[in-house]
């Protein structure tokens, strides 16, 4: 079975994606240095998938501890998750985000050359379009002004990757994805950070369950249809499946200097309201929200055109919004023991 370095394995991405490596009979070992993670979190991969993967507690800014892992093992691939993702906290902290997101890449990157990896796949994001004008995004939007610092790593990743790709035997693949939520459908794994809770899923379920008081709406006077920001919610078991065919794809290519940019999002744009409206719906709850300023380093809308991952990946997305907050709230009520 072909061997895969997931970075950031025991995240809320990187756990679901390891799931789905796993179910399509990949071996898997992760690194994660649980600082905004739970090293518990195998233990939840192997309730679902029976199977016990190795995870290293090895921070990637440390060259030489990383070193060791790969020292141990031989990968066919890296898949490379592990970033700090708070936007707010960027805000407040840049050179955390630059020194942390940056040098574990170019580790990263240094270890791909000495150990002869071909097969890289980078966790980007739909935050290096900016406050764009052109809607859908395409993979060829330019990229407009950082928003924040932490969609500014994503930015400058990326053009480290481009241009480390043209001299580099390895072959990459650049999946810049826009907002996963949701939960895997066992109800056994979900999103359980260490971070402050800022993403708006989360919110919303903690709000529900009573770990917050009330929900905020962060603005509510913006060009949209009902003045809420709009967002690409698509479910993390889709996006999950999406870095397994990337794997599977870029493996399949012979070209050198290879390097490839495709979005993961539904297509469909939805309000921070009609996302509410979801939740109601489908849990019975009826939220406690109220409306707020607009928050620092969001942008307005943003939605994707994914032609591109769905032909040329063979992806298809499975999972409704209606999904997606049905699984958020299942897993929020496991966290609570209210399941």
């Amino acid at each position: 079975m072909p061997k895969i370095l997931v970075t950031g394995g025991c995240g809320y991405i990187g756990s679901h994606t390891i799931v789905d490596l796993l179910n399509n009979e990949f071996d898997v070992v992760s690194i994660d240095n649980n600082i905004r993670s739970k090293a518990t979190v195998v233990d939840l991969i192997f309730d679902i998938t029976g199977k016990r993967i190795k995870n290293y507690p090895v921070d990637l800014c440390d060259k030489e501890a990383t070193r060791k892992v790969f020292q141990e093992n031989k990968f066919d691939a890296i898949i490379h998750f592990a970033a700090l993702k708070s936007v707010p906290e960027s805000v407040e902290k840049p050179l955390l985000y630059y020194r942390n997101n940056l040098d574990s890449l170019l580790n990263l990157l240094e270890l791909t050359v000495e150990f002869g990896i071909k097969n890289f796949v980078f966790s980007s994001s739909c935050s290096v379009y900016g406050n764009t004008t052109q809607l859908p995004v395409t993979e060829e939007t330019p990229f407009g002004n950082a928003e924040s610092p932490y969609a500014r790593t994503k930015q400058m990743s990326e053009e480290i990757i481009q241009d480390f790709s043209k001299k580099a035997e390895a072959k990459f693949i650049l999946l810049r994805y826009f907002n996963p939520v949701g939960a895997h459908e066992s109800g056994k794994l979900g999103e359980d950070s260490t971070d402050v809770i800022t993403a708006m899923v989360p919110r919303i379920t903690g709000t529900a369950i009573g770990k917050f008081a009330a929900f905020t709406v962060f603005g509510t006077d913006y060009d949209t249809r009902d003045g809420s920001c709009i967002r690409d919610y698509i479910h993390v078991m889709d996006i999950a499946s999406a870095h397994t065919k990337a794997v599977e794809y870029v493996n399949a290519k012979t070209e050198r200097q290879f390097t490839e940019v495709f979005n993961l999002g539904t297509g469909n744009g939805v309000t921070v309201l009609e996302a509410i409206k979801s939740f109601e719906k489908v849990s019975g709850e009826k939220l406690n929200y109220k409306l707020g300023e607009r928050r620092a380093g969001d942008v307005v809308s943003i939605y994707a055109n994914n032609n591109k991952a769905v032909s040329k990946l063979n992806w298809n997305i499975q999972r409704d919004l209606d999904t997606m907050m049905l699984t958020s709230w299942v897993w929020e009520k496991h966290l609570a023991g209210k399941s």
